[in-house]
C-alpha cells in the first residue's frame, strides 16, 4: 500500500484516537446497537437508476472514488440539482455502501447523486482533518464538472451521517483543510444540508472528557463554532437518546438567531444510527425529500412507501 511521506507525529495519532474514543463514548449503548444499528437499509426505491463510478482525487494513500447514480433520463446537457453522502463511521471506518440506497431513492426521484469515499484511519492512518479535506475536494469536484455530469452548480446538497454528518457540515463552515491540489477557486460549499446525527459540537465534548490541550484542535474541526448567516438551509436527524443531539440544539439555535433556515427532526427513543434501518430509513427518506422539495430541489410527491405503523418523526 501506498505510505504518506509525511506520516503524522505521535501527538497527530493521539488526537485521532482521541477524537474516535470521544465520539463512541459521546454514542449511548454504542456497542450494543452498533450490529443493529449498520445493518443495510432497506431498498428505498424500485426504479432503475445508471451507475458510474468516477476518480475524484489521487492521494498519497490511494484513489478516492465518487459512486454516483443519475436517474434514468440523465443526459449531460442536464442543469439537475446534485446530491453527495459522505458515510459514518467515526473518521476511522465505514464505507460509501451506507448510504447506496438513499443515493439510488435520489436519482429516482431526478438528482445526479453520490456516494463519497474519503480517507479513514483504520485504512489510511490519515487523521480527521483529511476526512475534511477529502470531503472538499468530493465537493469541488462536482461543481468544477457540473457541465460534464449535468448538474447545476448552484445547487449541490451536502448530506451524511454520524461522522459523515460532520463531514458534510464541515463543507460548509470550515475554511480550512483545503487540499494543495484542489482549484480553491471552485468553493466546496454545498447550498444545503441533509444531516445524520451528525457530530456538530466536537469542541464542547473535549472539554467534557477533561482534555484541555485538545481543545484547540478539536475546535477547528467543529462546525458549530462556525455557522454565519450564509450557513446553507439545514435538516437534521437524531434519535432522542443519542447524546450527540446537544450539538443539534446549539446549531439550531445559533442558526435560527442568525435567520438561517434549520429544520430539527427527532425518533423518540431511538439511538445513534437509528435511520440505517427501517422503518426508520423509510421515514427519514420521506423527510429529506419533502425538505429538499421545499428549497426547490425537488418536485411532485415522495414515492418512498413507509412500511406499515411507520413511527413518526417530531420536528423541534
Amino acid at each position: 500500500p501506498l505510505k504518506d511521506p509525511h506520516p503524522p507525529h505521535v501527538s497527530g495519532r493521539m488526537f485521532r484516537l482521541f477524537l474516535t474514543a470521544l465520539f463512541l463514548l459521546s454514542v449511548p449503548a454504542f456497542a450494543q446497537k452498533a450490529k443493529r444499528a449498520k445493518a443495510k437499509p432497506p431498498t428505498l426505491t424500485e426504479t432503475a437508476v445508471r451507475q458510474q463510478k468516477q476518480l475524484y482525487k489521487t492521494t498519497p494513500q490511494g484513489e478516492l472514488h465518487l459512486h454516483l447514480a443519475f436517474p434514468t433520463d440523465w443526459k449531460a446537457t442536464d442543469k439537475r440539482p446534485a446530491i453527495v453522502f459522505f458515510f459514518g463511521g467515526g473518521w476511522t471506518s465505514g464505507s460509501h455502501t451506507q448510504f447506496t440506497e438513499q443515493a439510488n431513492y435520489f436519482a429516482s426521484r431526478g438528482l445526479v447523486a453520490a456516494s463519497a469515499d474519503y480517507r479513514i484511519a483504520s485504512l489510511h492512518k490519515t487523521k480527521p482533518d483529511k476526512c475534511v479535506e477529502d470531503a472538499k475536494s468530493a465537493m469541488r469536484y462536482l461543481r468544477g464538472n457540473a457541465a460534464k455530469l449535468g448538474i447545476d452548480p448552484d445547487r449541490i446538497i451536502a448530506a451524511g451521517g454520524s461522522a459523515g454528518g460532520h463531514l458534510a457540515a464541515c463543507t460548509a463552515l470550515i475554511e480550512d483543510f483545503n487540499a494543495d491540489s484542489d482549484d480553491k477557486s471552485i468553493s466546496a460549499k454545498p447550498s444545503a444540508l441533509v444531516l445524520y446525527n451528525p457530530a456538530l459540537n466536537i469542541d464542547e465534548l473535549a472539554a467534557a472528557r477533561g482534555q484541555p490541550d485538545k481543545i484547540g484542535e478539536a475546535e477547528k474541526i467543529t462546525p458549530n463554532r462556525y455557522l454565519t448567516a450564509s450557513t446553507p438551509p439545514t435538516l437534521m436527524f437524531f434519535g432522542t437518546d443519542d447524546k450527540l443531539i446537544d450539538g443539534a440544539h446549539k446549531y439550531q439555535e445559533k442558526a435560527k438567531a442568525l435567520g438561517v433556515r434549520v429544520e430539527l427532526w427527532t425518533a423518540n427513543g431511538q439511538p445513534h444510527g437509528f435511520f440505517n434501518r427501517s422503518p426508520w430509513a423509510e421515514v427519514c427518506v420521506k423527510r429529506a425529500d419533502q425538505f429538499l422539495t421545499t428549497v426547490g430541489y425537488l418536485t411532485g410527491e415522495p414515492t418512498v412507501k413507509l412500511p406499515a405503523d411507520a413511527p413518526a418523526l417530531t420536528k423541534e
